[in-house]
C-alpha cells in the first residue's frame, strides 16, 4: 500500500467510526497512523509547496470562518505536522504577528479548561470523552501533505519556508514554553503530557491525579489570553516573554510536540 492508499484508508476509517470501541483511540493511534502513511513526521517538514499555498489563503481570514473554526474545535487544531506548518508559515508571513493563532487557541484552551471540569465519580473517563478529537485534522481530511502540489510562486512559497520569525519568536520565550513540554514526546521524564498522550494515559488507566494537568491547562490559558488581548490597541505591550511563550505551549498540548522538536526547534532550554 503506498502513502496515498495508506491515507485514503486512514481517513475512510476515521469516518466510519471503526478504529475500536473506544473512541479515545482516535486521538492516541493517528499519530502512528499517519507516520504509517508518510505525513506527520518531524523530517517530512518543511511544509510542501501545496500546504503552503493552502495556508497562504488560510490565514487571510480563513480561520475565522465559522464552518471552519468549528472543525478546528472538533480536532482540537490540526494534526502535529500541519499545527506546527501552520504556525511557522504565519510567522513567517507575518513576521512574527501571531494575532490568528492566539484567537484559535484561547478558544481551544478555553474549551480544554472547561473539560476539566469533572466532579463526583468516574472523573477520568469523563475527561477523556471531553478530550478526545471528533474529527480529523483539517488539512489532512482535504489531502494535503509532504507530497501536495500548489501553484504558488517559488518566492511566495520560499517565504513560508522561513522558521526564522518563528524561531526568533521561541528563543525570546522558551525558558518558560520549554516547561510545559510532553515528557512522553521527548522521552525525558518530565510529568507534562500534551492532550494525546493523556488521552492515552487516561485510556490505559495510568492517569489517577489530575491536579498537575489541570493546573498546567490553566496556567497555559491564562497567560494566553493576556497574548491574545495584547493585540488590542489600549493593551498594546501588556504582555509578557511568558504570555507569548503560552502560544508555543497551547500547540504541544493540542497536537503533541513532536515535529517541533524534532524539526522546527532542536536544542534543548
Amino acid at each position: 500500500m503506498d502513502g496515498n492508499d495508506a491515507r485514503a484508508t486512514w481517513r475512510n476509517r476515521w469516518t466510519l467510526g471503526i478504529l475500536g470501541n473506544d473512541r479515545a483511540s482516535r486521538d492516541t493511534t493517528d499519530m502512528a497512523q499517519w507516520l504509517e502513511a508518510g505525513d506527520a513526521t518531524a523530517e517530512d517538514l518543511p511544509l510542501s509547496d501545496g500546504e503552503i499555498h493552502f495556508l497562504w489563503w488560510f490565514i487571510q481570514g480563513s480561520i475565522m470562518e465559522p464552518d471552519i473554526r468549528w472543525r478546528l474545535r472538533r480536532a482540537w487544531g490540526m494534526c502535529g505536522r500541519h499545527a506546527w506548518g501552520a504556525l511557522s508559515a504565519e510567522a513567517a508571513f507575518y513576521h512574527g504577528f501571531l494575532h490568528g493563532p492566539a484567537v484559535l487557541y484561547v478558544d481551544l484552551m478555553e474549551r480544554a479548561l472547561g473539560a476539566f471540569q469533572v466532579r463526583g465519580a468516574l472523573q477520568v473517563r469523563r475527561l477523556v470523552r471531553r478530550l478526545r478529537a471528533t474529527g480529523p485534522c483539517l488539512m489532512c481530511e482535504m489531502g494535503y501533505n509532504a507530497a501536495s502540489r500548489g501553484m504558488a510562486r517559488e518566492k511566495l512559497v520560499e517565504e513560508g519556508r522561513d522558521t526564522s520569525a518563528l524561531r526568533a519568536f521561541a528563543e525570546e520565550t522558551r525558558v518558560y514554553w520549554w516547561k510545559t513540554v510532553c515528557g512522553r514526546c521527548i522521552a525525558n521524564g518530565a510529568s507534562a503530557r500534551c492532550r494525546p498522550h493523556l488521552l492515552e494515559e487516561a485510556t490505559l488507566g495510568a492517569m489517577r491525579d489530575l491536579t498537575g494537568h489541570h493546573a498546567q491547562v490553566q496556567n497555559i490559558f491564562e497567560h494566553l489570553r493576556v497574548y491574545k488581548q495584547s493585540f488590542v490597541w489600549e493593551y498594546h505591550g501588556t504582555d509578557t516573554a511568558e504570555d507569548r511563550a503560552a502560544l508555543i505551549s497551547a500547540i504541544g498540548w493540542c497536537s503533541g510536540w513532536l515535529p517541533w522538536i524534532g524539526s522546527i526547534w532542536s536544542t534543548g532550554p
